[in-house]
Order: structure tokens, then C-alpha cells, then sequence
């Protein structure tokens, strides 16, 4: 198993990609401790994960990732508990789609304090282990938006170009303590939110990839695995494309 005896974070781990990271981090022995806004939704992920993988060490926590404090609190009992923390996924997000006419300040700064300010947040903490213990691996998830933008929903693809940003900067800086700092840059996936698309809209997306389909969860959570094993040691400071597209 790739992941066996590490131990690690996922925000954002109850649904969607996440959830799916999670799942394939069990699967690959790690231990987990998923991220949720909510207790009740960090209970529900756990009982269900626990009753799909019997002998899985998984548990929820539900620090608020905009306030450092709550952050730094969680992940430190987390290192308490494990004596450890191997590997954190910055994955917590949030997209929309408002006409740049109709921004609010209040609109902005939503996205911006969960795509970015909770990434600096979560990083900051668990990289005081990491460092003490002299390894470690840091993976955040970007988006194909980072690259391409969006016709509506500004902030989106601005957060994932700042986050492709972090990552890049962080390797540099982190890599002679022993962290390596990654991206996984998602395409279009079929998640929640795009099982509400018509199919109209859907269809003349799918038809732009070569691959001819959107990307499943599980495609993005094998990448986040790739980059969290040791088979990409030598690997740090890439944002990894996971989108079917080729490129020149």
C-alpha cells in the first residue's frame, strides 16, 4: 500500500473530491482525519466510511479555517493523538459564478478567505510539525480555471491562480526542510454541483475534451495519492493538470 502508516489531513474530505481522496487514502492505509464545516457532516462521512472499511482509522474534525487559532488547535490535537502529521490536502473550496457587475465586497471576500486565507491557515499550522519532524508533503487543490478563467465569478479562478502561486512559492521555500509542496489542478468533474448542469450545457463541454468525458472523483483522488506517495519524491512544486485536455 502506498500510504501505509502515514498519517493525514483533508479539508473539504466529506463530499465530492474530497470524500473520494479520503476514500482512496484508506484504501491505501493511510490514517485520516477529514476536515467539514460541520460536525454533523464530518459524523456522517466518518460513519459511513467506517462502515464501508471496517478496519479504517478515520475521524472528523470540524475546525472553522478562516480563524488560525481554531485551525492551529485541531491539527495540534491531531499531532497529539497520531505523534505525527505525514500530509495535508488544502481541498476546502468554494466556487460561484456572480457577474463581475454585481460583485459585492462581501462576495469576494468569501471566496478569497476559503480558497486562500484557509490554505495559509491550515499550511501555517500543520507546517510546524512538518518541519520539527523534517518531512512532509503539502498537496492544494487548484483548478483548470487557474489557467483558463471563467466567463462569470471572478474570484474563483482568481483564488486558484493565487493558490498555484503558493504552491510554487512554498516548494522553494520548504524543500530543504524536507516538505514538498504540490497542486492537483481538477477539469471538469462530476460532483454534486455538476449533477445540476443540464445536459444542454453539459454536453458541449464534455465534447472540448479529447477524452470525450468529465473527470470522475476518482481520477483527481489517484493524482492527490501519486503526489502524497513516495513514488513522487522527487516531485515538488508542480501543479499537476487532471483535466483530459492535451496541451502544446
Amino acid at each position: 500500500m502506498l500510504l501505509e502508516n502515514k498519517v493525514a489531513i483533508i479539508t473539504g474530505g466529506s463530499r465530492g473530491i474530497g470524500y473520494a481522496t479520503v476514500e482512496a487514502f484508506l484504501q491505501e492505509g493511510a490514517s485520516v482525519v477529514l476536515c467539514a464545516s460541520r460536525q454533523e457532516t464530518a459524523d456522517r462521512a466518518v460513519a459511513e466510511l467506517r462502515e464501508r472499511y471496517a478496519a479504517a482509522d478515520v475521524e472528523g474534525i470540524y475546525p472553522n479555517l478562516s480563524e488560525y487559532a481554531s485551525v492551529q488547535s485541531a491539527f495540534d490535537k491531531v499531532a497529539e493523538k497520531y505523534g505525527k502529521i505525514d500530509i495535508l490536502i488544502n481541498n476546502a473550496g468554494v466556487s460561484e459564478s456572480t457577474p463581475f457587475t454585481e460583485y459585492t465586497e462581501e462576495t469576494f471576500s468569501k471566496v478569497m478567505d476559503l480558497n486562500i486565507k484557509a490554505v495559509f491557515h491550515c499550511t501555517k499550522a500543520v507546517s510546524e510539525h512538518m518541519i520539527a519532524a523534517g518531512s512532509g508533503v503539502i498537496l492544494n487543490t487548484s483548478s483548470m480555471v487557474s489557467v483558463y478563467g471563467q466567463p462569470a465569478g471572478i474570484a474563483y479562478p482568481t483564488s486558484k491562480f493565487a493558490v498555484n502561486g503558493f504552491t510554487l512559492s512554498l516548494a522553494r521555500e520548504l524543500g530543504p526542510k524536507g516538505i514538498r509542496v504540490n497542486a492537483v489542478a481538477p477539469g471538469i468533474t462530476y460532483t454534486d454541483m455538476m449533477r445540476a448542469v443540464p445536459k444542454e450545457v453539459i454536453e458541449p463541454m464534455i465534447a472540448q475534451i479529447p477524452l470525450r468525458r468529465m473527470g470522475k472523483p476518482e481520477d483527481i483522488a489517484n493524482a492527490f495519492v501519486f503526489l502524497a506517495s513516495d513514488r513522487a519524491s522527487y516531485i515538488s512544486g508542480e501543479v499537476l493538470h487532471v483535466d483530459g485536455l492535451a496541451r502544446s
